[in-house]
């Protein structure tokens, strides 16, 4: 991942000529009060709420900034989120000295995504300036995206890229940086190493497959990509060159048939991992790193010290084991970076990524596009169009 200290290089993408130096830019009145869709329980679709009432997002930390959102998008996480997964782990990060008496994430906004426009700056932020046009993926300890204002820190942000309006940029931040993660700073792949590698993915039309595809096309691997049939059309548009119906047989066997793969990425889990890797080329560095891992749950269920020891004797006992096959086994999760959304932005703007987006919802359909998201078999990204406001 690229250092933020290096941060006038950072500065010459989306700035003409030299950033003036700058304290806190703020707009002259600042509300006290924005609309925002929260939760105050943990539960399905109904807990969902809307409030011209939370608190206006606030600068506690002088390299933060506050972004008006114009977009958001839904992940899979957001759904979790909302019926309490992860609040174990998710509450200790937001206090972890337990300073605070009360259930201090209610009311918790959702959403990790937001493409929109910078209106403060921290003391320290000389990156950005109050009119510029920012894109990120805010953490999941922290207020989501589904208001009218969110608070980032300034590593977390990047410039949008030019070539996308706010409702398309908004579709890639969270995918983009998980895939990242998984792909470049877990699997070790980027663009010197990638070329003419085996490449799997399975789960590839979901938003983090439909990113890892263009990825590691980019970069000039072999993909071939796991899916249902009704999604192969869009995989091969994104340039899978092998696509295969995991509803037309038995999937292992299928793959077995075809030639063993450098990396293997899988964003489905389960009964799955007892096989894939067996799918790699033995001896040869091939890794396999799968984004379905039990950490959170491990937490929920057996508190935070017992969740940890559970999890770190799980993951060793799986990387040794398949270490003495010769293959690496590796896990990997969401990682907010943005240096990384740097790199994305410029594979964006040169046409090597595109959004993949299923529908558009305005701010007043949030528990309609709850909803969608919920029923699966989406082809692309759920998007929040907050201004307009409809």
């Amino acid at each position: 991942m690229l250092s933020r200290g290096a941060v006038s290089g950072r500065a010459l993408r989306g700035a003409v000529g030299s950033p003036p130096s700058r304290g806190l830019r703020a707009s002259p009145r600042a509300p006290s009060a924005m609309p925002s869709w929260v939760i105050d329980r943990y539960g399905p679709n109904d807990v969902l709420r809307f409030t011209r009432n939370m608190v206006f997002p606030a600068i506690n930390f002088p390299n933060e900034v506050i972004i008006k959102v114009h977009a958001a998008s839904l992940n899979p996480i957001d759904l979790s989120m909302r019926s309490g997964y992860g609040a174990t782990a998710l509450n200790m990060k937001r206090d972890p000295l337990k300073l605070k008496s009360m259930d201090t994430e209610f009311p918790l906004t959702l959403g990790r995504d937001v493409s929109g426009v910078v209106m403060e700056c921290g003391l320290n932020v000389s990156y950005f300036k109050p009119g510029d046009e920012v894109w990120a993926a805010i953490p999941p300890w922290k207020q989501g995206t589904l208001s009218e204002f969110v608070v980032a820190s300034g590593n977390e942000v990047s410039f949008k890229p030019k070539c996308l309006s706010h409702t398309e940029a908004a579709s890639l931040p969270y995918v983009g940086l998980t895939a990242w993660s998984a792909v470049n700073q877990v699997g070790g792949l980027n663009q010197s190493n990638c070329s003419g590698k085996r490449v799997l993915i399975l789960g590839a039309s979901g938003g983090v497959g439909t990113f890892a595809i263009q990825l590691v096309k980019a970069w000039g691997a072999h993909v071939t990509a796991v899916c249902s049939h009704d999604a192969s059309t869009l995989m091969k548009k994104l340039g899978a060159d092998d696509v295969i119906d995991y509803k037309s047989g038995n999937l292992e066997q299928q793959l077995k048939t075809l030639p063993l793969f450098d990396f293997i990425l899988d964003n489905v889990g389960g009964s799955t991992e007892n096989w894939a890797l067996d799918l790699l080329k033995k001896w040869s560095g091939a890794t396999y790193v799968t984004l379905v891992t039990p950490f959170l749950i491990n937490m929920d269920k057996l508190g935070v010290a017992d969740g940890m020891l559970q999890t770190g004797v799980t993951v060793g006992s799986k990387t040794v084991k398949h270490l003495f096959k010769g293959v690496h086994y590796r896990w990997a999760f969401f990682m907010p970076s943005g240096p990384s959304l740097d790199e994305i932005a410029e594979l964006v703007d040169s046409g090597k990524i595109q959004p993949v987006i299923d529908q558009v919802f305005s701010f007043s359909e949030v528990p309609k596009a709850f909803l969608k998201l919920e029923g699966g078999h989406a082809r692309g990204k759920t998007v929040i169009d907050v201004i307009s406001k409809k």
